[in-house]
C-alpha cells in the first residue's frame, strides 16, 4: 500500500485480466442474487438516483472502473450511461450487463478523452485506490462534471474498527490482499483531496464490518450475522448511517461546486 509521502507503485497492466474478477476480494464475494454485492449494487444505485442533480444539463453517467457493468444495469432506464475499465475483459462484460450502455477501454489515470461538464454522474466503486494519482483523477472528475454534478465513490478506510483483529498470516483482510491497491488513505485524506479539487462533500460514511471472520475461533457465518446486520439495515433502507469508523470501506458523496 502506498501513504501519501511515498512514492506511488505502477501495477502491472496485467493484473487486470479476467483472472483479476476470480481473484482478490471478487473470488470471497458471491456475485450470484442476494448475495452481499447483489445488495450493494442495488444501494448505490438507490443513492445515485437520490443525490443526482433535480435538473440534469447532459442526462449523462459515467462509472470509473466499471468492473462487471451490473451498477451500470440499474441505471441505463434512468441516464445515459457510459463506463471505462482497463480490462478489456470488464469493458465487455459492462456491455453484456448494461445494455444499452457504451464502454471503453481506459484508465482512470487518463481522462482527457472526455470534454469538461460532459457528465451529470461519475460513479467510482473501488477505484481510486488503483490509480498512480487520485487527486489528479479527482480533478478531472471535477472538470467532467457539470455544475452541481455528483461525485459518489467508494475506497478502503485503511483505519476501520476491528482491523487490528486482523492477523495477515491467519486473518486476512480485504485491503491488504489485493496487490493492486497502491493508494489505500484514511477517511480525512480523500476528504481533504476532494475539497482541494472543487467538490463539496456532502455526505461520508461507512459500509460496515462485514469483512469477517475477526475472531479465530467463532464461525465466520455466525461472525457475518452479527457484524454485517448493520449494513444489510443500511442497504434496506437506503440510509447512509453507519459512521466511517464502522466501514470497511469509507463511500463519500460529493458535489462539484
Amino acid at each position: 500500500m502506498h501513504n501519501e509521502n511515498d512514492h506511488p507503485v505502477e501495477v502491472p497492466l496485467d493484473e487486470y485480466g479476467e483472472g483479476y474478477f476470480q481473484s482478490y476480494n471478487y473470488a470471497d464475494r458471491p456475485l450470484n442474487r442476494f448475495s452481499m454485492y447483489w445488495f450493494a449494487r442495488r444501494y448505490y444505485a438507490r443513492l445515485i438516483r437520490r443525490f443526482a442533480p433535480k435538473e440534469p444539463v447532459t442526462g449523462r453517467a459515467i462509472e470509473l472502473g466499471s468492473g462487471l457493468g451490473h451498477l451500470l444495469g440499474l441505471l441505463v432506464n434512468h441516464f445515459d450511461c457510459y463506463g471505462i475499465d482497463i480490462a478489456h475483459y470488464a469493458a465487455a462484460q459492462t456491455k453484456a450487463n448494461a445494455p444499452g450502455s457504451t464502454a471503453f477501454v481506459a484508465s482512470a489515470d487518463q481522462l482527457d478523452l472526455f470534454a469538461d461538464q460532459s457528465f451529470d454522474v461519475v460513479v467510482a466503486l473501488h477505484l481510486v485506490e488503483h490509480l498512480v494519482d487520485p487527486p489528479g483523477c479527482l480533478a478531472h472528475i471535477n472538470r467532467m462534471l457539470t455544475d452541481d454534478g455528483l461525485l459518489l465513490f467508494a475506497t478502503p478506510n485503511p483505519d476501520y474498527t476491528l482491523r487490528h483483529l486482523k492477523k495477515p498470516d491467519l486473518i486476512p483482510d480485504a485491503i491488504s490482499k489485493d496487490p493492486t491497491h497502491i493508494n489505500v488513505h484514511p477517511p480525512e485524506t480523500w476528504h481533504r483531496w476532494a475539497e482541494e479539487n472543487g467538490f463539496r462533500v456532502i455526505r461520508q460514511f461507512g459500509d460496515g464490518l462485514w469483512d469477517v471472520p475477526y475472531l479465530p475461533l467463532l464461525p465466520k457465518s455466525i461472525q457475518f450475522a452479527m457484524f454485517g446486520f448493520p449494513s444489510l439495515i443500511q442497504v434496506l433502507t437506503n440510509t447512509t448511517l453507519i459512521p466511517i469508523s464502522l466501514g470497511v470501506n469509507t463511500i463519500t458523496i460529493a458535489r462539484k461546486e
